[in-house]
């Protein structure tokens, strides 16, 4: 069996953070290039739950939670260990430090992605429109794994 990351499919989830209903979907997606951690956000377009991706569920978990603990963000952790962080304690969407503060840990983010394996320019950008069900083919949301074009929720497995 060839390994996931060799074929540049990691998991990806999307944790439900505003109403408590305890909702999370999983399911897979390319392009990140991930060889190993996670990285997730609290800026998912347009619902804006966490929107994980990762290589190790453990690493995951600790992404997620440590997200849930500052109030929102974006996080990369490798072996169980924060490699960058952003608090977005403002509706998980905006910082409240000062901007040279913020730039300094954007750009260890940015160093983060890029130890993890992903050499997209933008991956935070594209990390949060995966979650955005008004952009086709598929979006995964906080209630399941979207067909955009045909309008119904889908099974991850046929």
């Amino acid at each position: 069996m060839i390994p996931c990351t060799i074929k540049n499919i990691v998991k990806v989830a999307v944790v439900e953070r505003h109403k408590r209903t305890g909702n999370i979907c999983v399911g897979f997606v390319g392009v990140f290039g991930l060889k190993k951690g996670a990285v997730a956000s609290s800026v998912a377009h347009d619902s804006h739950n966490i929107i994980v991706i990762g290589v190790d569920d453990t690493d995951m978990a600790v992404a997620v939670n440590a997200l849930a603990d500052v109030g929102g963000g974006i996080v990369a952790v490798q072996d169980g260990e924060t490699m960058g962080l952003l608090e977005l304690p403002i509706a998980g969407l905006m910082a409240d430090e000062m901007s040279e503060i913020v730039c300094g840990k954007i750009e260890r983010l940015q160093r983060a992605w890029k130890t993890l394996g992903c050499a997209l320019d933008s991956p935070f950008m594209s990390l949060s429109l995966l979650a955005l069900p008004v952009l086709p083919e598929l979006r995964i949301t906080g209630k399941g794994l979207v067909d955009v074009k045909e309008f119904k929720f889908i099974s991850l497995f046929v």
